[in-house]
């Protein structure tokens, strides 16, 4: 099995958190394949970023994105994040749940081609 894929870290740990707003970060790190530190440093750079905002709930985060925040390389000017999460985490409308709302997928009728995934080491 070679050891790269078609996505960051960056993106694997934000698909975690579309999954599971609430994840814990060692759940989090676990699923990326990184250790605890790395995701912990992660989702530092997407609340940074605005990518994700972060609300303390007890002694957990609960965490929202922002789907309409620009993908990061010149290559993909023109795309929102929230295209990759349409592609590879499909809201359904008539799921319930925490990853059902509008701040977890992109607004309708956006679509994300091949050319929109980055190529990156793990």
């Amino acid at each position: 099995m070679p050891d790269w894929t078609f996505l960051t870290n960056h993106a694997h740990v934000l698909l975690c958190i579309a999954r599971d707003p609430g994840a814990r970060i060692r759940d989090v790190a676990a699923r990326v394949g990184i250790t605890e530190r790395a995701a912990q440093r992660i989702l530092a750079d997407l609340t940074a970023t605005g990518y994700l905002t972060a609300t303390r709930e007890g002694r957990r985060n609960r965490y929202q994105l922002n789907p309409t925040l620009p993908l990061r390389h010149p290559l993909e000017g023109g795309h929102q994040i929230g295209e990759i999460l349409a592609v590879l985490h499909p809201v359904d409308a008539s799921a319930s749940g925490p990853a059902s709302g509008p701040a977890t997928g992109p607004a309708s009728g956006q679509q994300a081609t091949a050319a929109t995934a980055t190529h990156a080491r793990r």
